[in-house]
Order: structure tokens, then C-alpha cells, then sequence
């Protein structure tokens, strides 16, 4: 297994990157293979002695908090002992976490339901087995499990598709979802980060924060702030009858197009939508939210609604990938961007106070602080700007 990364080149959103608090999206290579089982064990435990420290001092919440963190996520790992700088950081921090915490939500607060491929799917399941334990009506979770991967697989398509997916939640009803997604073609895979009490609206800037190292491809986002009128045109658009819908598809794919529109059309088969389109007929949504919602609506329906809405009636959604802005906690490897040294230094105190009081081994303690350290002495500040710095939007 390789060494423990450096810092990689994470990208936020400039408008959002006041706050001390991240959320939102981080690219990594894709990694095949599994953790060995020597090693999960570790992480396990590991895992499950520093969440116990950290829901001790400062709670339940502050634990999601510090998930939906991209860069704590990934310095978390790096503590753990995998190789974060992959995809494979997230699939085995996620089912460390879920093994290390099964049976402690009376101590924690805290349950991890989902992971990766079909376990995902059994996600609903899992939270309506203890929903007798809630404080709060379980299907409000559901609904927002599903509705988090909606978004990221359809909302906003970016050339990522989701294979993994992470509920966690506290008995009181708060949840951070960490999921990810892979391109085939990019070899990379990227991880989305999510925080209930940052959400104030699943289809309008649900990220607080975006970061990523590459650029998604065939972009629509759907869920973007300039995108309100196309969301009230492609929700008007599929109360059509399916047969208008149908046809006016047809008609644009015999029209000769510019050629990113014809990209966007290529993989359009109006006939095969159609029993999408009869669905939305009958259910006549109120709402954007609500037709992404709809069970049988995914992203080649929502692309073919948001062409009609910007070749017939001009309003465009935006193509714009939110993680295309700056870097948001310093640079390595001759990118010297300015590092947030205020979150940095919290996020790296807060698994340092949890180690020091984990209850494991000292010798394996030991080789975790050597491993926090390696990756605190990554960061490096600098004054020269490049493209896509902080402010610049490339």
C-alpha cells in the first residue's frame, strides 16, 4: 500500500470559502482493490476510540461536522493509516466508522447506515430499523438520503456516477451523507460531502462548499443559484402531455445544432423517456425538488427537459461545476495557495486531542501521531498566485 500523500491540491468554491466550516466535493484517483484485513481492523478500532473522544467533548454533532469536512475526512484517514489520497480512502473510512460504531449509539449517539454498491441501497432500511429510537419521524431521513443522491447523480451531473453512499445520523434527527462517485474515463472519483444543518434547500446550493481537483465533464447544474428559472421552466415543461415533450425532442435532434448542444442530444432517445414523461403528466409536480424526487426521474430525463427549456423557450441552466474555484487549504508540489490556517489548525487539534485520548495501544497510538504529523507538515503558504487561486475563477 502506497505512503501516506501529501495535502492534495483541494478546490473550493471562492464565494463560500468564509466560513470555518466546509462541506461540499473532493476528486480523487481511483484505486482498486481493499484494505487488508490487518489493517481495517486497525482503523476499526481506531476509528471507533477517537469518535468515542470526540462525541465526549464535544458531542454527536460536532462528529458530523467534522465528516462533512472534506479535509478533516481526508486527514482522518491518513490518522487511520490508509492511503487518503484515493478513492479507496472514503469506502474503507466510511465501513471502519460503520463496523467501529455498530452496537455504541447508546454511547455515541450516532448510526452509519449505507456504504458502497448495493449496501448503499439498503440505506432506508437500516435508518427504519431503529426508527423506533428517534426523535424524529424516520422518514424525513429517508427523504433526505434519497434525495442527496438524486441531487448528485441528477441535480448536478458532472460525468461522476455515484457507487457509494454513507448516512450518518444522530438519534435527534441531524445527518451528514459522504458519497462518491467515478468517472471511467478520468480514472478519478469524486467525493461528495453533505451537512443537514447547512441545507437549507436540497436544490439550490445544497453544497456549502465545493472542492475538487479536476473538472467534471458534460456539466448541468441544475441545482446552481442561476439556474431558478430553468428549474420552474423544466418543472412547467413536464406537466406537458408526454407526446408534446416527445416531439419536441425529435424535433431538435433533426435540427443541426452547434456542436456542444449535439453532444448533449447525442445520448437522448426521446421514445425510451417517454414513460418518464407519462409519470410527470400524472403526477404534475409543484416543484423542482419534486420532480427530482419522483421515483423513475433520473438525469437523462432532467437533461432532456433542461435542452427544451434553453433551445425553445431560452432559459438555460447553468453549466458551470461548482468545484471549479480555488484551493482551500494551502498547496504542495509548487502550488502555493494561502492556507486557512485558523480551520487548519482546529481541524488537526481536534484529531489530535482525540488520539492522545483514544484507547488503544501505545504503540499503535505512537504511529498515528507520526502519521498526523507527516501530513500536518504538508501544507505550505505562499504568496504567488496561479490560476484558479483564491478570487480567480478559471
Amino acid at each position: 500500500m502506497p505512503g501516506v500523500a501529501g495535502l492534495a491540491n483541494v478546490r473550493v468554491s471562492a464565494a463560500r470559502y468564509t466560513e470555518q466550516m466546509r462541506t461540499g466535493t473532493v476528486v480523487l484517483p481511483l484505486h482498486g482493490g481493499k484494505a487488508p484485513a490487518w489493517l481495517f481492523s486497525r482503523m476499526r478500532a481506531l476509528a471507533r476510540e477517537m469518535t468515542l473522544v470526540i462525541v465526549s467533548e464535544f458531542g454527536p454533532e460536532e462528529m458530523l461536522r467534522r465528516l462533512s469536512d472534506p479535509f478533516w475526512f481526508q486527514a482522518f484517514g491518513s490518522v487511520l493509516g490508509f492511503d487518503w489520497h484515493s478513492s479507496g480512502v472514503t469506502t474503507t473510512v466510511c465501513g471502519a466508522l460503520k463496523e467501529g460504531l455498530r452496537g455504541l449509539s447508546s454511547d455515541t449517539g450516532l448510526i452509519v447506515a449505507g456504504g458502497k454498491g448495493g449496501t448503499s441501497r439498503k440505506t432506508p432500511l437500516e435508518i427504519g430499523n431503529v426508527g423506533d429510537r428517534l426523535s424524529i419521524d424516520p422518514e424525513t431521513l429517508v427523504r433526505a438520503s434519497k434525495m442527496v443522491a438524486k441531487v448528485d447523480s441528477s441535480g448536478l451531473q458532472d460525468g461522476y456516477q455515484l457507487y457509494h453512499h454513507t448516512f450518518i445520523f444522530t438519534l435527534g434527527g441531524r445527518w451528514t451523507v459522504v458519497q462518491q462517485g467515478m468517472n471511467d474515463a478520468s480514472h478519478k472519483a469524486r467525493r461528495y460531502h453533505w451537512l443537514s444543518e447547512t441545507v437549507e434547500d436540497f436544490v439550490v446550493e445544497p453544497h456549502k462548499a465545493i472542492a475538487s481537483e479536476a473538472p467534471g465533464t458534460n456539466l448541468l447544474n441544475m441545482v446552481a443559484t442561476d439556474s431558478d428559472r430553468a428549474r420552474t421552466t423544466v418543472t412547467e415543461l413536464s406537466r406537458e402531455p408526454p407526446d408534446r415533450i416527445v416531439g419536441q425532442l425529435k424535433k431538435l435532434k433533426e435540427l443541426s445544432m452547434p456542436a456542444r448542444h449535439e453532444v448533449k442530444l447525442d445520448d437522448i432517445r426521446p421514445e425510451n423517456l417517454e414513460k418518464a414523461f407519462l409519470s410527470t403528466y400524472e403526477r404534475q409536480p409543484e416543484n423542482f425538488e419534486t420532480l427530482l424526487g419522483m421515483r423513475g426521474v433520473g438525469a437523462k430525463t432532467i437533461r432532456a427537459l433542461s435542452l427544451i427549456a434553453e433551445l425553445v423557450y431560452d432559459t438555460p441552466a447553468s453549466h458551470r461545476d461548482p468545484a471549479l474555484f480555488s484551493f482551500a487549504h494551502g498547496g504542495k508540489d509548487g502550488y502555493p495557495y494561502p492556507v486557512d490556517r485558523q480551520n487548519y489548525d482546529r481541524s488537526i487539534e481536534v484529531l489530535r486531542r482525540a488520539l492522545a485520548k483514544s484507547k488503544v495501544g501505545k504503540t499503535e497510538q505512537m504511529k498515528a501521531f507520526r502519521r498526523l504529523a507527516a501530513f500536518e507538515k504538508e501544507p505550505e503558504a505562499g504568496g504567488r498566485k496561479e490560476p484558479g487561486a483564491p478570487g480567480e475563477k478559471q
